[in-house]
């Protein structure tokens, strides 16, 4: 039975192109975004290329459409063996005030619904697949120097820091890898370090050597 990769965070830009990377692996593309009308593209061209792709549409804002669409993904493709979660908020702050409102609304999407995710996908099962955890960070929550404008966005990339070390330490003794790659960069289509299938590369390698539960890209 093929393997499976779970991607919350569709979309053409780094989501789609890290189940492209795992599905010239031989894995079945799992993909979760909002809009089903964009999945139902998304799809459309996976299938297009003779990758196997299945989709769920959730909100990372409501945790409870996570539930329901891994749980969906799981009842059809089975446990899964990797999840990727590909989700912040990169829209610039603009003149919308830091309110603790708007970070607890940011901090929903950008990282408690990781953790959420996480703890759904961390079954038994997973684990005697000896199954992946992986989340896209960003280089300022390591050296944190924060970008003006993306206020909850450096917040939430520093606590998604801090979430991937906790559950690495608390998944490794059951077989799980936990790890995140910080991105330091802009992703950009045809730049020769920011290239979205650059940049999937990292995750591919990160997954099947297991050694580094941290890279700085």
């Amino acid at each position: 039975m093929k393997k499976t990769i779970v991607v919350v965070g569709a979309g053409p830009g780094l989501g789609n192109t890290i189940a492209r990377e795992f599905a010239s692996h031989g894995f079945w593309a799992a993909l979760v975004a909002r809009s089903e009308a964009h999945l139902a593209a998304y799809a459309e061209a996976f299938r297009r290329e003779d990758i196997e792709v299945d989709t769920e549409a959730a909100d990372a804002a409501r945790p409870e459409t996570l539930t329901r669409a891994l749980s969906a993904l799981t009842e059809r493709l089975g446990t899964p063996d990797v999840l990727v979660y590909n989700v912040g908020v990169t829209a610039p702050d603009g003149d919308r005030a830091v309110t603790s409102e708007l970070l607890m609304e940011r901090y929903q999407i950008d990282a408690a619904s990781a953790w959420h995710c996480a703890c759904l996908t961390a079954t038994e099962d997973f684990a005697a697949k000896r199954g992946a955890i992986l989340f896209t960070g960003g280089g300022f929550a390591q050296t944190f120097r924060p970008v003006p404008g993306l206020v909850p966005l450096c917040i939430d990339k520093a606590a998604l820091r801090a979430m991937a070390c906790i559950l690495h330490q608390q998944l490794a003794p059951r077989g799980i890898f936990a790890g995140t790659v910080l991105i330091r960069g802009v992703i950009a289509p045809g730049d020769a370090r920011y290239d979205p299938a650059v940049i999937a590369r990292v995750y591919w390698d990160m997954y099947e050597k297991r050694q580094d539960r941290e890279i700085l890209y």
